[in-house]
């Protein structure tokens, strides 16, 4: 087991920018990846399993709801320091971050902002110390990218209300013990509501085969005449507003997430750059690699201020979808050509699972594409300085 040496870069001295509070986040989320991921993370992603035992540890770290308010049991933390917690963690595994962003922001916080109070108190102190676990129901066989389509759906049958639907690519959902899940009522409007492990008809089957996120565990929502107590409905917003305002907050949180897993990579093959011996002298005097290594941490910088920027604007109530979206697409595009970039430098030492940077790059592969793919936070953008929608 290979000891866990990574140092942060931090070329433009951004740590400047951050508060004691910000940085004592930061480095207890660090010190924990390196001490309880780090050394297990290799062997649960070559078997494709989420290792369980680190729940406790997320919740302990803040990686669930750092943001919710400490009365809900959240940690009452800003923006900048959700963001930092969640670079860390993806430093360690994209798979441990997608169940704490899940958590935190598909899970706890539409149960925050659109719950009842008796929701929050039942639900929300529970969450944050991994005692209850939740997935985040949205997308659906036939509808990704088009959401505003979905089939699921549900009755008013007087005293309950009737689900019936399927949702998939779910992370957290084989062990999830509760669903926010999204369904269109009688009426074709889109509501939230709290779907129980127990509740009968409701299943979540496994996800196998997967290449990417393989420490994460994926799985289906089926609905198959879910009976839901009235109360569990959510009934601060409806339409697709809702779910959008929660993938908001998860997109910001990827956006940070993204660095951490570039900064292993880069890291990585820095060091490795230094060691390695060819030609009578390290590879990092090559000039090829060097062109490649001052990409790399030129392109993490760009990220580092525009996401630094972007913690400042939510914490503000300022940020917009769009401006969320452009950090999302240009901070993981960033970080898988880093891996990419990288696993050359290690040439064939960098498909083993002794480094870390293929399963960063086989992780990002799915990163790129989820809660929002790449071409549509493209289009967003696009539809945002011309006004003109090009995706509908």
């Amino acid at each position: 087991m290979k000891p866990d040496l990574f140092q942060a870069p931090d070329y433009y001295l951004l740590d400047e920018l951050l508060t004691e509070e910000h940085k004592l986040v930061r480095d207890s989320a660090r010190a924990w990846v390196k001490r309880e991921v780090s050394p297990i993370i290799e062997d649960y992603a070559q078997r494709a399993e989420f290792p369980k035992q680190i729940i406790k540890g997320l919740g302990e770290i803040g990686g669930f709801g750092p943001y919710i308010p400490e009365q809900y049991g959240g940690a009452g933390l800003d923006q900048i320091s959700y963001g930092l917690i969640m670079q860390e963690i993806e430093r360690g595994d994209s798979g441990v971050r997608s169940t704490s962003s899940v958590q935190s922001s598909l899970v706890m916080y539409p149960i925050w902002k659109f719950g009842t109070e008796e929701q929050r108190m039942k639900y929300l102190p529970k969450l944050a110390t991994g005692e209850f676990m939740g997935c985040f129901g949205l997308t659906e066989p036939d509808y990704g990218s088009n959401p505003s389509g979905m089939v699921t759906n549900f009755k008013d049958m007087g005293d309950h209300y009737l689900l019936n639907g399927a949702k998939m690519w779910i992370s957290n959902a084989p062990f999830a013990d509760v669903a926010v899940v999204w369904a269109k009522n009688e009426e074709g409007r889109i509501h939230g509501l709290i779907v129980e492990r127990g509740m009968e008809g409701f299943t979540t089957p496994e996800t196998h085969n997967k290449w990417s996120l393989r420490a994460s565990a994926t799985g289906e929502l089926i609905f198959d005449n879910v009976k839901v107590p009235k109360e569990n409905l959510l009934p601060g917003k409806s339409g697709l507003g809702a779910p959008m305002m929660c993938l908001d907050s998860a997109r910001y949180g990827i956006a940070w997430g993204a660095i951490g897993a570039a900064m292993d990579c880069y890291d990585t093959a820095l060091r490795y750059a230094k060691e390695r011996i060819q030609f009578d002298k390290p590879i990092a005097g090559f000039q090829l690699q060097q062109k490649k290594l001052a990409e790399m941490i030129t392109e993490i910088t760009k990220a580092q201020l525009l996401t630094w920027r972007l913690g400042v604007l939510r914490n503000e109530g300022k940020a917009t979808t769009a401006q969320i979206s452009m950090a999302k697409r240009n901070n993981v595009d960033m970080a898988i050509n880093i891996a990419r970039e990288a696993r050359q430098m290690l040439g064939g030492m960098g498909i083993t699972g002794e480094y870390s940077i293929m399963r960063h790059s086989m992780n990002l592969e799915s990163v790129i594409t989820y809660e929002g793919t790449h071409d549509i936070h493209l289009l967003i953008t696009g539809a945002d300085i011309t006004g003109i929608p090009a995706f509908k």
